[in-house]
């Protein structure tokens, strides 16, 4: 899987982080795990194209874990699993995370 890895954060940068996720992004299922929704501006023609705007909505997942924190590249759907609009992150898709991770380095003064 394509996606961008900060690690040899401290435990203080890692709690930080998380707890920044915790007031910033959705949520997902685990605990450590959250969801980067794309608005529709944001979407490629994978998830605009016909038979597919029902799918949505959609997301990237961004993972806190013991020791780094991890930025998907997938865009993926919350209601199907198996579907040829569930597609690695366009250009446009990825400037939404890096603008996403430049904003948090830069709010949490993230030295890693």
């Amino acid at each position: 899987m394509r996606q961008f890895v900060i690690d040899e954060l401290s435990p203080m940068e890692l709690e930080n982080i998380d707890s920044w996720l915790k007031r910033n992004m959705q949520p997902g299922p685990m605990i450590g795990l959250y969801w980067l929704l794309l608005e529709e501006e944001h979407l490629d023609e994978a998830q605009l194209g016909e038979g597919h705007k029902e799918h949505g909505p959609w997301y990237m997942a961004v993972e806190v874990t013991r020791k780094d924190i991890r930025f998907e590249l997938l865009v993926r759907s919350k209601t199907n699993l198996h579907c040829t609009c569930i597609a690695q992150a366009s250009p446009k898709q990825r400037q939404v995370m890096l603008d996403l991770i430049d904003r948090l380095v830069a709010e949490e003064m993230i030295q890693a």
